[in-house]
């Protein structure tokens, strides 16, 4: 924009230059071909009192010290026919002349000056001299380069004006466009200082009052979401009071456990409503760790529903682009998910490995009485490939259209799926749906090494 207005006033500017200057420089011109005729002119009627009444040596004499002293060819012709000082042909504007008739013509040698005289004896004599076009043009071209170089600075001046003016334009939309950026990357207390014409100054405020405006809802939605999850926590309270009040100590244990990993999750939540500012620098996790931690704490309620669990997990580290809690959530939605939707008895397979190495988490001989595998030890650790993290059943399988915020077929909230795919996605991965080998739904999670996630 301070480019294309810079271009437009010097566009303005030469037009306005070339409309005034060319005309100056023609009038430069003619004035100079003017005051060289003039001059030449009073050179040759200086003589006409001498044509008039002297002899034809007096004449020779006082002609040629005239053609000395102006540095112009001067020549008289007498009525005779003799020519005195410069010899010269008779031009038919001499011929014109010694009828009676003064005049000025352009020749080939310049612009010819003759000058009829009446009251000799003899007839009519004329005098004629040649203003060469050297004379004519004297002083023109250097009046040219002045005009030529004002006209220059004229330009150089509105150019630096006019980038000063665009200056105070360009420099508030910049402004501008800088907050509206870190507004879109969650920086709420971006502002801009109005500057510049009024209806910048406008726009500002208006953006102001926007973020503003933005960052008071998101408070009243963090706050809403953290008294909500803080309400969960009454009757979490109620039930670890239940769960210890079991006869059975395993029991007991088992679902304290299961209460204390729930509190977690409401706690996180609450720290997650009331953050305020994004988290700063790489955030992730080691995959195989929360994998295999997730995994176990299901497999116990997989004993109790009768379902075999399949395991082919990589060993770690595995680090991905995903916080741990997150990815934990992603979990616990897609293993949730198989639980809700899949009855009894239903067998699953979960499968961690890094792109590339998905066959090696095939291979280890059965493990247990729940069908488990060991993990893919090859597909180790230090490798920053992507990581593929499936998850498949054999159930009967979902609608094509499963993965969509709030939408569910089969009486649920709708959210897990789309848990997941925040978490895969907010790393530099995504969430692929298919049909799983046994028939049933299989979820991929591509989870992208922190490296690869951009800043």
């Amino acid at each position: 924009m301070r480019a294309r207005l810079a271009l437009l006033a010097a566009a303005v500017s030469v037009l306005t230059l070339v409309a005034f200057l060319v005309p100056l420089a023609l009038l430069v011109r003619t004035v100079a071909e003017d005051r060289a005729t003039v001059r030449a002119t009073a050179d040759a009627q200086s003589l006409v009192p001498v044509v008039g009444a002297a002899d034809p040596a007096t004449i020779r004499l006082t002609v040629e010290r005239l053609a000395v002293e102006s540095g112009r060819p001067v020549s008289v012709f007498l009525p005779d026919g003799t020519v005195l000082g410069t010899p010269a042909p008779r031009t038919p504007a001499v011929a014109l002349a010694a009828r009676g008739q003064s005049l000025t013509a352009e020749s080939a040698d310049g612009r010819e000056v003759v000058i009829a005289v009446q009251g000799r004896p003899d007839g009519t004599g004329v005098i004629r001299t040649v203003v060469p076009g050297a004379e004519l043009t004297a002083g023109v071209g250097r009046a040219w380069l002045v005009l030529a170089l004002l006209g220059g600075l004229l330009v150089v001046i509105s150019l630096v004006v006019a980038d000063r003016l665009a200056h105070t334009l360009v420099r508030p939309i910049s402004e501008l466009s800088a907050v509206s950026h870190r507004l879109a990357n969650a920086d709420l207390d971006a502002r801009v200082t109005p500057a510049g014409p009024t209806e910048l100054r406008e726009v500002a405020g208006a953006l102001n009052h926007l973020a503003g405006r933005i960052q008071e809802l998101l408070g009243q939605e963090r706050e809403q979401v953290a008294d909500l999850s803080h309400r969960l926590r009454t009757p979490l309270t109620a039930l670890r009071l239940e769960a210890e009040s079991l006869g059975d100590p395993q029991d007991a244990a088992r679902i304290t456990s299961a209460v204390d990993g729930l509190e977690r999750a409401v706690t996180g939540l609450i720290r997650q409503a009331r953050r305020q500012r994004p988290a700063v620098g790489p955030v992730g996790c080691d995959a195989a760790a929360v994998v295999a931690d997730r995994v176990q704490f299901w497999s116990v309620l997989a004993e109790d529903t009768g379902r075999t669990v399949h395991r082919e997990l990589a060993s770690g580290p595995l680090p991905v682009a995903v916080p741990a809690e997150d990815l934990a959530a992603a979990v616990d939605a897609l293993l949730g998910n198989v639980f809700a939707h899949t009855p009894d008895g239903t067998p699953f397979t979960v499968r961690l490995a890094v792109t590339g190495n998905v066959a090696a988490g095939a291979r280890g001989a059965p493990a247990g009485s729940r069908g488990e595998t060991a993990g893919a030890r090859g597909a180790a650790g230090g490798s920053r490939g992507e990581v593929l993290l499936s998850v498949a059943d054999e159930g009967p399988g979902m609608p094509p259209d499963t993965v969509r915020r709030g939408a569910s077929t089969a009486g649920s909230t709708g959210l897990g799926l789309d848990i997941a795919r925040r978490a895969a996605e907010a790393g530099g991965g995504r969430l692929e749906l298919r049909t799983g080998p046994a028939g049933g739904a299989e979820v991929v999670l591509r989870l992208a090494p922190p490296a690869a996630t951009a800043s």
